[in-house]
């Protein structure tokens, strides 16, 4: 499976085993993801993880209500990357790349447009980054984990530069709305898990309301 589509491949699975394909995920939904993908739970898990938590969703003889969130099978993905981590061998690297060079191009062209339009010398500054990889792409790309840390630098610098112009009503607003859509799920979750739920959400929320783009190979759709 296509490491590098993990968000895509999860949106989809989830909307498909929720039988409903106009169902949109969260802003909640995509940082829960995001604390998966920086904790290396594998695809495969995450995936299992949904059809688990639905299976036994749908066991229920009463069902009080609809499943309106991935955070509904937070427990069963982290359990079964419990078992993967347990019982299966190491993935073997994937030795194709998983893209074609030119959607990562474009990708690059489109983040690099996407923060010039912001008009901030250090969004500026990312952005002739990202051009210069971009110029040198046909080497990057023989070798994308490398890549990907050059991108996740890149995208901490852009956070950093994001919150000196986030306002108190802002970072407010947030975390008003944090706390109301995670308010059902807190007792699924464990502390460390919370902690990591709510720096992705933060960060995601403060990159929307200053139209930043993410960076990360892992968002290239």
């Amino acid at each position: 499976m296509n490491y590098y589509n993990y968000f895509t491949e999860i949106e989809e699975h989830f909307q498909k085993t929720r039988g409903t394909s106009l169902f949109l995920l969260s802003t909640l939904d995509w940082a829960l993801a995001g604390t998966w993908k920086d904790a290396g739970v594998p695809l495969e898990a995450v995936l299992r993880g949904i059809d688990t938590a639905f299976e036994k969703w749908r066991s229920r003889k009463v069902k009080t209500q609809m499943v309106n969130s991935l955070a509904f099978c937070a427990q069963a993905v982290m359990k079964e990357a419990e078992i993967m981590a347990g019982a299966a061998p190491s993935r073997a690297k994937e030795t194709a790349p998983p893209f074609p060079i030119d959607d990562l191009r474009r990708y690059f062209a489109a983040n690099s447009d996407a923060l010039r339009r912001q008009q901030n010398k250090a969004f500026v500054e990312i952005a002739d980054a990202l051009d210069g990889l971009s110029a040198d792409l046909e080497q990057h790309f023989q070798n994308l984990e490398d890549l990907e840390r050059h991108l996740t630098a890149l995208e901490d610098k852009m956070v950093a530069a994001a919150r000196l112009s986030q306002t108190d009503e802002q970072l407010l607003a947030a975390r008003r709305d944090l706390d109301h859509q995670l308010r059902p799920y807190r007792g699924k979750m464990s502390a460390e898990q919370l902690t990591m739920l709510e720096k992705q959400f933060l960060e995601r929320r403060l990159l929307e309301d200053h139209n930043l783009p993410r960076l990360s190979l892992f968002y290239l759709r």
